[in-house]
């Protein structure tokens, strides 16, 4: 299932997994960016139901950025191996 999950998502996983390995990892780092993006995911949701709630178009604008975010977030802290998690946090 997560290699089927993984070609699924390579992608956005292609653009943080190039490079040099990780050096400075830390398995707090991936928790901390999933629990980032479980919050982008709440903010999204409260902003998507406000946006519909307020009638007008461009506020769906904030709830398709924190969802994109979390997207990532999400995607790189489960899926990503250590050289992902590390470069979303801009470590060497």
């Amino acid at each position: 299932m997560r290699e089927k999950l993984r070609a699924i998502f390579a992608p956005v996983l292609a653009v943080f997994e190039k490079g040099e390995p990780a050096v400075s990892y830390r398995p707090s780092h991936r928790r901390i960016l999933l629990a980032l993006g479980t919050l982008f995911l709440l903010l999204g949701a409260v902003s998507t139901y406000l946006a519909f709630n307020s009638g007008q178009q461009a506020s769906l604008i904030p709830a398709l950025i924190f969802g994109a975010v979390s997207l990532v977030s999400v995607v790189v802290a489960t899926l990503g191996n250590d050289t992902a998690v590390a470069r979303i946090w801009g470590l060497k």
